[in-house]
């Protein structure tokens, strides 16, 4: 360090002042230049008006720089107001050596403030060496008036432009670029003051090309309005080419002291800007996710009774339509809702890592809204649709039974009362009473076969009642037609009875009076009714609807037609027979000469019948092996449907756990940076996402299988319900463990945590996640927050599972580890700080006024915070004072506005 204390040989060489700060390196004053006479008239100026700014806070000021220092008393004086301190008590003795002490005491003490002088000397100032003398001001300037000056970590002089530059941006014709030419022209002068006390400068009316009334308006406005003293003439300025710029620097350190309390409010205000633009966010967030719910809710809510709807339809078509709304239900309308579900989820987590990055209290929907909620409803949704789609098969199946079961009843019906035609016409008749005895013989054993023959229509008519009870309790829709036409059959069957008893107890009376009988037609008669019986119940089989779901019971039938076809010979054997003895009539009729008048006495069944119906049993024989071997196709067709569902079940089922199991495990390992696991999982997503087309393919085969009416599958164990939960179970379990990820590297990059600190918390958590789920119980996490170094207490770990597990679930995720590490090492805003920044726009009182928001803050934060902010209830209230510290603690939950 150069003595300051140099000698008058030094003083004589005529050798410039020089001033050092240690930090900001200042070395501006010329050792090798004169000063140019301009800048020293501006510097002798600004100088002793800066002096006199503070002197006269002492009742006193200098007129002549150089001379009224050359005593150090002023100059003690002078330091004493500018920093507050006292100094060593002045000489007031007249000599030279007394004032040589005294400008010593001055020099001294600014050394003891960490300025190093170079070349300037006590007897310098005492001679009043003007060169000296402004070098040594200038040194007290920059340590007192500029030297503090810092913007974003520059030097002094660095700092002011910096702050001059960004307060004058937004003016035309202003651009600051250096501390002599920018300011010529006056606007920048102008401009800062305009900035921050825009009522006392018209700034539109001023023009760049008149500089002498730009900074004459600047000066005396400042001296007048900010109590900042002219140190500097206007033509001065603008005669010389290059203002000073010790000048300019020295007056424009006045403005930034006048305006450091703006500077504070402007600080203040960011902080808050920035704090309110987070909640803004986050109740923009908040709101989006409450109405994604609250749809996907309604939505739910709407579907349900839908699919709660068991009213059954009439007719198999109206039940396959049910059955296509569903399918398109499940291919076209849920899809985009499993989507919407995912994303509310990912949303919610999301939002709620923003919250605990910015230090909030945790997001709690409104009631009902809740992901437990959705998930609730969700699962009520699944449930419905399991259960619709099982009443829709079961109604299926009943309608398919009911249609057969009708057609049966039609069939038979109609046979039964095509047999009963002219029935009671018959047995009502009276002809017995005018016939001979071989005629009423003739008449009974006709009665006696028309007996056999009604016994044997028996059992039609008990299926026929048979079919309609159990119409009736499968609850058919045309049930009561069914049971009118049932219940005249059985009436007119009761009749039939009733006649026949009536015409057999007639016939009897008149038996003992008619003995002639031919026992030929007789014995025809009776070996042909059961013959024809048999005939009838054949073809009523051969035409017999039927039903069968597998290839086992069409082969069943096969087999049982087979059987029937084995009886065939035999039966025709019977035929013959029965035929050889209307040819034996024949014959003895023709050998005895008797003439044969009518037909059989005692039957109505000719041979001709029997042979018109033999040939039609032979007719439907093959039409029945036709349609067993086209049902027969039909099962191995369903049964080849089955089977290729079925292959491909086998394959997807297994390929989906597989990938489910690869996604937990990717989920909890570590390999790579969280972007390169992030890019790994999309890809992976992307590869899952590819598989789609084999879903689709099974979704077509399912489509198949439930047309053709399937209801088994004896190869899988797999269902489409299944697979399609699975499926969606893989895509959301995806897209969850990416946004996971996401979080994962918000967090990291907002609380700036490492790769090496994320990869330790992840192999700490590993290493107690012993289940390998992503998480953990409370044991468990007790440990691992011991292992990380946590010393922890009961009060403590409550504390801690609190924020870790803030709705008492009793485990803990890896993001919830993270967020609590992070939150317990890395800095955050807080709510003091928020409150000191509003104490500083509301200049230190307890509450703050609307104006104030408003003028302070942008339009939309101000107007942000005056609807939230209640009404300020202090002792020193004033009207319309709004409570700012409520306000501030309620951002972080720490009370309720």
């Amino acid at each position: 360090m150069v003595d300051y204390h140099a000698s008058n040989s030094q003083a004589s060489s005529g050798g410039p002042a020089v001033y050092m700060d240690p930090r900001e390196q200042e070395n501006d004053w010329d050792r090798d230049l004169l000063l140019d006479p301009a800048w020293e008239k501006q510097q002798r100026k600004t100088f002793t008006a800066w002096c006199n700014s503070h002197l006269r806070k002492a009742g006193t000021q200098i007129e002549n720089i150089e001379e009224d220092f050359r005593d150090g008393l002023k100059l003690m004086l002078l330091l004493e107001v500018i920093s507050g301190e006292r100094l060593p008590k002045p000489e007031r003795g007249k000599m030279r050596v007394h004032k040589i002490n005294n400008v010593n005491k001055a020099l001294d003490y600014i050394a003891s403030k960490g300025v190093k002088l170079v070349s300037i000397g006590a007897e310098e100032i005492v001679d009043g060496n003007a060169k000296m003398t402004l070098g040594m001001i200038w040194t007290i300037i920059l340590r007192f008036a500029i030297q503090d000056i810092s913007v974003e970590e520059t030097s002094a002089k660095e700092g002011l432009l910096l702050w001059c530059q960004r307060k004058t941006a937004p003016y035309k014709n202003v651009n600051v670029q250096n501390f002599h030419i920018s300011w010529k022209d006056g606007l920048a002068f102008n401009a800062l003051i305009h900035r921050h006390r825009p009522e006392l400068i018209d700034y539109d009316k001023l023009r760049k090309d008149d500089p002498l009334t730009n900074l004459n308006n600047a000066f005396e406005v400042a001296e007048k309005y900010l109590d900042i003293p002219k140190m500097m003439d206007a033509e001065d300025i603008v005669g010389t080419l290059r203002p000073d710029e010790k000048a300019i620097m020295t007056y424009v350190s006045c403005f930034y002291h006048a305006f450091s309390g703006a500077q504070k409010a402007e600080t203040a205000a960011n902080r808050i800007c920035k704090v309110l633009a987070v909640n803004q966010e986050n109740e923009h967030l908040m709101e989006d996710y409450e109405k994604l719910a609250s749809d996907l809710l309604d939505w739910i809510r709407r579907t349900i009774p839908w699919l709660e709807n068991r009213a059954p339809e009439k007719t198999m078509a109206e039940m396959q339509q049910k059955l296509e709304d569903f399918r398109g239900y499940r291919r076209v309308h849920k899809p985009p809702k499993v989507q919407e579900k995912c994303q509310l989820e990912i949303n919610f987590n999301t939002l709620q890592t923003k919250l605990r990055l910015s230090n909030r209290p945790a997001f709690m929907p409104s009631e009902g809204r809740m992901v437990s909620d959705i998930n609730g409803s969700w699962h009520n949704l699944e449930g419905a649709e399991k259960g619709y789609e099982e009443w829709m098969l079961n109604e299926i199946r009943r309608l398919e039974r009911l249609d057969h079961l009708a057609e049966k009843f039609r069939q038979k019906a109609t046979i039964h009362e095509s047999w009963t035609d002219g029935k009671e016409a018959m047995l009502t008749q009276k002809d017995y009473e005018t016939a001979s005895l071989s005629e009423v013989k003739a008449l009974l054993r006709k009665h006696e076969a028309f007996e056999s023959d009604l016994a044997a229509h028996q059992d039609r008519v008990e299926q026929i009642a048979a079919i309609a009870q159990e119409l009736n309790e499968l609850d058919y829709y045309d049930s009561p037609s069914v049971n009118s036409r049932c219940q005249k059959i059985c009436e007119q069957w009761d009749a039939l009875g009733s006649l026949t008893q009536s015409r057999r107890e007639s016939l009897e009376r008149t038996e003992k009076q008619l003995e002639s009988i031919d026992e030929l037609y007789l014995e025809y008669a009776k070996r042909a009714a059961p013959f024809n019986n048999w005939m009838e119940g054949a073809m009523e089989d051969l035409q017999d609807m039927f039903i069968v779901h597998n290839i086992e019971e069409i082969q069943g039938l096969i087999t049982a037609h087979e059987q029937f076809k084995s009886t065939l010979p035999e039966a025709n054997k019977e035929r013959e027979a029965i035929q050889a003895i209307q040819a034996e009539v024949q014959k003895i009729a023709q050998y005895n000469g008797i003439k044969l008048s009518g037909g059989n006495p005692y039957t109505t069944i000719t041979p001709k019948t029997i042979d018109n119906k033999w040939d039609k049993v032979e007719q439907l024989v093959p039409q029945r092996d036709q349609a067993l071997q086209e049902e027969l196709a039909k099962q191995q067709s369903n049964d080849h449907l089955r089977r290729k569902f079925a292959t491909q079940a086998n394959i997807v089922g297994p390929w989906i756990q597989t990938k489910m199991e690869e996604i937990g495990r990717i989920s909890i390992e570590m390999n790579g940076t969280l972007e390169d696991q992030l890019v790994n999982l999309r890809e992976y997503e992307q590869s899952i996402i590819e598989y789609k087309p084999n879903i689709d393919q099974l979704e077509g085969d399912h489509q198949l299988i439930q047309e053709a009416l399937i209801f088994d599958n004896k190869y899988t164990a797999y269902t489409m319900e299944h697979l399609r939960v699975g499926w969606e179970q893989l895509l959301t379990t995806i897209a969850r463990t990416i946004n996971e990820i996401e979080n994962q590297i918000l967090t990291r990059d907002a609380k700036g945590i490492s790769q090496e600190q994320l990869h330790e918390y992840r192999t700490s958590f590993n290493h107690f996640d012993k289940k390998r789920t992503g998480q953990m119980d409370m044991d468990n996490y007790r440990a691992l927050l011991v292992a990380t170094g946590n010393s922890l207490g009961d009060a403590e770990f409550a504390r801690i599972m609190g924020i870790v597990d803030p709705n008492n679930s009793g485990v803990v995720t890896f993001q919830a580890f993270i967020d609590f590490m992070s939150r317990e090492t890395t800095d955050t805003d807080t709510a003091d700080q928020v409150i000191a920044s509003f104490k500083i726009l509301a200049a230190d009182k307890n509450f703050i006024m609307a104006e104030e928001l408003r003028r302070e803050l942008p339009p939309d934060q101000a107007e942000y915070c005056i609807a939230r902010m209640a009404p300020y209830s202090g002792p020193d209230a004033k009207p319309g004072a709004l409570d700012y510290m409520s306000f501030s603690t309620a951002l972080y939950g720490e009370s309720d506005l």
